[in-house]
């Protein structure tokens, strides 16, 4: 444990490289409101390229987290959406969808109306599992803003979980093509992936150091109820508090977020807590003790209703003080 505290203090450290600053991000596609800040419903829409479907099933999914996304399974029908968006004062969508056997997620039909989007004012984030230099070209053309990707260091747990016959060097290959395409990069790492273990994540974010991303995003294994993880205890706060400040020292100029996806209750109003004491630079939904203890360690909270990996570059309502 006094390794731990002896890293996190170096990890607080290494943030003094940024502004006194602290991002929290509230997109729309989910409900959140406090003293602090209030978000909009559908400022950033999450859309599905596939509607629920998904050939993988991993073991924490299922294919549920599909099921919280708006369906657009034709260019069409993404039109549609982008323009109802538009509509209500909508600010950006993040593009996803289940992956096929291969584990990429089919973007290139939607290459045009991607472009749309952008032509539109909307910013454009996908997420979109492997990608191929094809798609990463594609995406380039499309003026994406930035392509989001999940990042696995260990075999094992790209069988087992996700079910595919793939390589943690396919995933570091897809960053590859990404940053040669052009393309502004948003590494994930999803800690405790392999059912609550800690297997990859340390050579995921080696790999991840090697492309030097513009953001590297945090998450926490949260399974998904009536999935083969349904029971799992999540990883021990300590463990992933000691990966959080890793990440904070491995990337000293590179922006560090805690995404979206952590357990509930009690382990997220801890972990958030640990992440501001790891130096990350925004953290996703925080609770509103986590706004306030940011505050009281020297930091200007600043509110925005964009996904977590854009946060720290473009600030928006700022918090004083008190």
């Amino acid at each position: 444990m006094n390794e731990c505290n002896d890293l996190m203090r170096e990890a607080w450290e290494v943030r003094r490289n940024f502004e006194p600053v602290i991002h929290f991000s509230a997109p729309g596609a989910k409900h959140y409101y406090n003293r602090y800040y209030s978000n909009h419903a559908y400022s950033f829409v999450n859309l599905s390229v596939t509607g629920k479907a998904c050939a993988c099933r991993c073991d924490h999914c299922k294919g549920r987290l599909l099921e919280t996304m708006v369906a657009a399974p034709s260019p069409q029908e993404m039109r549609n959406v982008i323009d109802r968006l538009l509509n209500i004062g909508g600010q950006g969508i993040l593009v996803s969808g289940g992956a096929d056997s291969a584990g990429e997620v089919p973007l290139l039909p939607y290459i045009e109306v991607m472009k749309y989007a952008k032509n539109m004012g909307l910013k454009v984030l996908v997420h979109g599992g492997l990608i191929q230099p094809d798609t990463a070209a594609g995406l380039k053309e499309a003026g994406v803003d930035q392509v989001l990707l999940d990042v696995i260091g260990d075999e094992n747990t790209i069988k087992r979980v996700y079910h595919l016959d793939r390589k943690p060097d396919d995933y570091f290959r897809s960053m590859i093509y990404c940053r040669e395409a052009g393309l502004e990069v948003a590494p994930h790492v999803v800690i405790g992936l392999h059912y609550g273990q800690i297997r990859g994540e340390r050579r995921a974010l080696e790999m991840i150091r090697e492309v030097d991303p513009e953001t590297v995003v945090l998450v926490v294994l949260t399974p998904s109820p009536g999935t083969a993880m349904a029971e799992l205890k999540p990883p021990p706060i300590d463990k992933v508090t000691e990966l959080i400040a890793e990440a904070r020292v491995m990337n000293p100029h590179t922006t560090l977020t805690l995404g979206c996806a952590r357990p509930p209750g009690l382990y997220k109003r801890r972990l958030e807590i640990k992440a501001v004491d790891c130096g990350v630079n925004g953290i996703a939904y925080p609770d509103e003790a986590t706004v306030w203890y940011a505050m009281n360690r020297g930091l200007e909270a600043r509110f925005s209703e964009e996904c977590c990996s854009l946060i720290a570059r473009k600030e928006a309502c700022v918090m004083n003080y008190n």
